[in-house]
């Protein structure tokens, strides 16, 4: 006997799953402003940055380790490392070290960080298929769109319910990006999201430990082995993102269909992307800047400070509320430990993420009087600080948009620096400076070989 569900399911959706397919298979190649395709570049270029950057972080390496247990041909880089993996475990490897820092691409309007599953599915695919570095491009805008509308079609129901919309999304778009790099027909890659979409990754549950970053990585993982089941005639429900019981109606009670339809094909969601300045979760980069800017500003010392007061957003306490955070990836996620790095360091790198920094004494005892509140009229991007110094004086900053938003976007001379500083411990000065050039070039590379090889040790 049927059961009454509390929820009345919408079973007048529009075909969104076929949409979607003929959109990636039959959209031309490079059809958008060379705004979009500059983006692009910028996207894949931070992705390979924070994926070198933390190869040899403790997460990325066990993930190496058992893969390798696993066996397989070798097929796709370790970005960063020396190995070679078959090209899914190649997908999940990256797909993590691209998420351990936190320091990855985010979509604003979704906080999704899409190039974490696309481009470490894609890479390891064209790796393998010996594609150009165009249709990489292509097929990573393509995908990035997909994940991305997808999330703005759930969002923000489907995050508070406690989903990873990263993973969640992002296997779709990891699917459609390499069924894009296949060249599946139509029905095919509608096939590929239909398998997809029966693998939604990630909890919040997970967030401050090592299965956050396995969240990009598994989608990356799923989506390319979805376009690979297409290619083989392996099949799907046509309707599987939309249908009543279908994806999004099953994990979201918000579903503006709108949103995936909208300007389809001339809007790009890559236009909407940004870049981090601070390694860690993006609704607490107003604050570091606001103290940033504070330190510069007069010179201050953690001695000088008496007590600093926020009022910020409230996903700021709701995601980065850790008081005492024990090690760095918890640190990640305390507003009250990022503050404390801006103001000691004057920056908030990976370095200020390290379990000694979270756990050094003069961290700890400023992180402690730092105090956070939720003020309503504090938009994601904005904070307002106010520091109180021993001498009595106060000291004040409203942040209206932080470094790193759309409306005060990394520049490429700064997200150049990034990369560098990211890749020069793990590769060198001399192989970070061609990697920079490889990627800002990728579209007109005959192939993705060269630039793989330069971010191999």
């Amino acid at each position: 006997m049927a059961r009454n569900t509390q929820v009345q399911a919408d079973h007048n959706a529009p075909p969104v799953t076929a949409i979607l397919a003929k959109f990636v298979a039959t959209h031309p190649s490079r059809g958008w402003s060379d705004a979009v395709d500059h983006e692009a570049h910028r996207t894949f270029l931070n992705w390979l940055g924070c994926a070198i950057g933390a190869v040899q972080h403790e997460a990325p390496q066990a993930a190496i380790k058992a893969c390798q247990i696993l066996g397989g041909a070798a097929q796709a880089s370790v970005l960063g490392g020396s190995q070679k993996l078959d090209m899914a475990s190649a997908a999940l490897v990256n797909g993590i070290s691209s998420h351990t820092f936190d320091f990855d691409d985010t979509h604003l309007k979704t906080i999704i960080h899409p190039a974490g599953p696309v481009a470490s599915a894609l890479l390891a695919l064209a790796e393998y298929t010996n594609a150009s570095g165009r249709e990489l491009i292509d097929a990573l805008v393509l995908g990035i769109d997909v994940a991305c509308r997808v999330g703005n079609m759930m969002y923000p129901d489907h995050y508070d319910r406690g989903w990873h919309i990263t993973g969640s999304t992002g296997t779709l778009g990891a699917s459609a990006a390499c069924a894009r790099l296949l060249k599946l027909s139509e029905h095919q890659t509608q096939m590929a999201l239909g398998i997809a979409a029966s693998q939604p990754i990630g909890m919040r549950e997970q967030f401050g430990t090592m299965t956050k970053p396995f969240h990009p990585g598994g989608s990356a993982r799923a989506g390319l082995m979805s376009a690979l089941l297409a290619q083989q005639g392996f099949t799907a429900s046509p309707r599987a993102i939309e249908a009543p019981r279908g994806m999004s109606q099953t994990i979201s009670l918000k579903n503006d269909w709108r949103e995936i339809t909208d300007e389809l094909g001339t809007r790009f969601e890559i236009s909407f992307n940004s870049y981090k300045p601070f390694a860690c979760g993006i609704v607490i980069h107003p604050a570091i800047d606001g103290c940033v800017q504070l330190r510069n500003a007069h010179n201050l010392k953690a001695s000088d400070i008496a007590k600093v007061d926020l009022k910020v957003h409230s996903l700021v306490l709701e995601l980065t509320g850790k008081k005492t955070p024990q090690d760095g990836l918890q640190g990640k996620f305390s507003v009250y430990h990022s503050c404390a790095a801006g103001l000691i360091k004057g920056r908030a790198g990976e370095d200020e993420y390290h379990d000694h920094f979270v756990q050094s004494a003069e961290v700890i005892t400023l992180r402690d009087k730092v105090n956070a509140v939720v003020d309503p009229a504090i938009n994601e991007d904005q904070v307002d600080v106010t520091i109180t110094l021993n001498d009595g004086r106060v000291l004040h900053q409203f942040v209206e948009h932080a470094i790193g938003s759309m409306t005060n976007p990394l520049t490429d001379t700064m997200l150049n620096q990034k990369f560098t500083d990211l890749v020069v411990p793990v590769l060198g000065a001399n192989r970070a400076e061609q990697l920079i050039t490889a990627a800002r070039t990728l579209g007109s590379a005959h192939n993705v070989n060269t630039l793989c090889d330069l971010a191999q040790a």
